[in-house]
């Protein structure tokens, strides 16, 4: 995938950190902004989003948490990749980070080459997830759409996708009735570059179901099965109505 030009915007209120990414990431061809605080993050997006966004967790005005929320509650940006920087090593903020929707986290301090090997992940599964396999698909009492990435129940309400969200449900819907292990759902979700860890997935997979409504005891669409993996129990088929 070609990702010159693809636009950043990072979120840190330190100064040096901020300089230090914007030189090493505008070498590797990326168009990178930088703002210091929640209030310029939220008017730079209104202004113009990005491809990807870098949040710091802790910041002089909101944290990076209701940050990470508000994009994910606002249509026009749901699907934009977050990564989420820290200074703690809690996993807590780690789980809390990801529980929220965040694509992937750094704990600081790291190498920017490291941070680089994640953006190029994340931009490499958004275009996957981009390839076209059928304008709509139909399962169980949803449709998706696989081009604007919305998806509906059949009663008309739309639920909002995060990007990871969408490819995840995705890569559910390419294998209907199959059982995918924790490995092919994490190289499928998360990119090679980062090891997987296996608590991830299951957050990931425990995210995917709250937002199909799939939260029972014993989930009937999304399937655990047990030492195996996940299975998707539906039928998916192609869906020839518009949508919205």
């Amino acid at each position: 995938m070609n990702q010159t030009g693809k636009s950043i915007l990072l979120v840190d209120d330190d100064q040096d950190i901020r300089e230090l990414l914007q030189t090493y990431l505008s070498r590797s061809g990326f168009r990178v902004r930088t703002v210091p605080d929640g209030t310029n993050f939220r008017e730079a997006l209104a202004g113009d989003p990005a491809d990807l966004v870098i949040l710091d967790v802790m910041l002089p005005d909101e944290d990076g948490f209701s940050l990470c929320s508000w994009v994910r509650g606002h249509q026009k940006l749901a699907q934009m990749p977050i990564i989420m920087l820290t200074a703690s090593s809690d996993e807590t903020d780690r789980i809390i980070g990801l529980e929220l929707g965040a694509d992937d986290y750094l704990a600081k301090p790291f190498s920017p080459r490291e941070l680089l090997a994640r953006i190029k992940a994340l931009l490499r599964r958004v275009n996957f997830a981009q390839e076209r396999t059928g304008d709509v698909l139909a399962f169980d009492e949803w449709r998706l759409d696989m081009v604007s990435h919305r998806l509906f129940h059949r009663d008309g309400e739309e639920v909002l996708l995060s990007g990871a969200d969408f490819v995840l449900l995705k890569l559910f819907l390419d294998h209907p009735q199959q059982i995918l292990d924790r490995d092919t759902i994490a190289n499928a979700t998360r990119g090679r570059e980062v090891m997987p860890l296996e608590r991830i997935v299951d957050m990931a997979v425990s995210r995917l179901r709250q937002r199909l409504g799939d939260t029972g005891k014993c989930p009937r669409l999304i399937r655990t099965v047990r030492g195996s993996g996940y299975l998707l129990a539906a039928q998916v088929a192609p869906h020839h109505d518009a949508l919205g």
